[in-house]
C-alpha cells in the first residue's frame, strides 16, 4: 500500500504471534466493515533486546520497509524512541513518561511540526489492576485476560484510540480520528504500546 493510500486508513488492526525469540506483528487496514482487510505492516521485534531496534515492513518477504523505531539509549526506562520513514527520514518520536507510568502508562507522541499528542491507559483501576497482576506468583506469567485501552490526547481532544479486542490474544483495533496524524508514526506508537508495556 502506498503511504498516500495508507495515511488516507483511520483504522487499523494490530496482531501479535508470539514465538520464542520474537515477537511478530502484523498490521492490517480495516476492510469497510470492521475486521482486517489488506495487510500493511509486518514487524519482527527481538525479545529481550537491549536497544531497541525495531523495523516495520510492508509486508511478510521484508523486502521493503515502511519505517522503524530506535531506542536513543541502552535500557533506559524514559528513553525516546526515533521514528523514520523507510528513507530514514525523520517522522518523530516518541517515550514513556517514566513518572506517571507507576500508576497509569502514559507516552508521549512528538511528531514534526505538530503539538505533541500524550498517550495513556483509558482507566486507572485497569491500570492498577494489571500492575498487581504482574506481581502475583504464577498468576502473573500468565495472559492478561482483561481487555484494556490506550487513548491518544491532543489539546485535550482525543485524536486516536488503540483498543485491546480480545482477551487471550493480542488484537487490537486503532482508530485515528486526526487525518494530519502519520500513520507510520502512529503505527509504530501502536506496536510499542504491546512491545513495550512491561518495561
Amino acid at each position: 500500500m502506498l503511504v498516500q493510500q495508507l495515511q488516507a486508513q483511520q483504522r487499523f488492526h494490530v496482531h501479535q504471534r508470539i514465538t520464542m525469540m520474537v515477537n511478530r506483528y502484523e498490521v492490517f487496514a480495516d476492510d469497510g466493515r470492521g475486521q482486517p482487510g489488506q495487510l500493511v505492516a509486518f514487524v519482527e521485534q527481538k525479545r529481550m533486546a537491549f536497544k531497541e531496534h525495531v523495523t516495520l515492513y510492508t509486508d511478510e518477504s521484508k523486502q521493503a520497509v515502511l519505517g522503524a523505531f530506535k531506542a536513543r539509549k541502552v535500557i533506559d526506562l524514559a528513553s525516546a524512541y526515533d521514528v523514520t520513514d523507510a528513507q530514514g527520514r525523520s517522522l518523530g518520536y516518541f517515550g514513556k513518561k517514566f513518572g506517571k507510568s507507576l500508576l497509569r502508562s502514559t507516552w508521549q507522541l512528538d511528531q514534526s511540526g505538530a503539538e505533541p499528542v500524550d498517550i495513556s491507559e483509558r482507566s486507572m483501576a485497569m491500570a492498577l489492576f494489571r500492575r498487581i497482576w504482574d506481581f502475583l506468583p504464577w498468576v502473573g506469567d500468565l495472559p492478561f485476560p482483561w481487555m484494556y485501552h490506550f487513548d491518544f490526547v491532543r489539546g485535550g481532544e482525543t485524536v486516536a484510540v488503540f483498543e485491546k479486542k480480545t482477551r487471550f490474544r493480542d488484537h487490537y483495533l486503532l482508530h485515528i480520528d486526526d487525518p494530519a496524524l502519520d500513520r507510520r508514526l502512529l503505527l509504530a506508537q501502536a506496536i510499542a504500546l504491546d512491545a513495550l508495556q512491561s518495561r
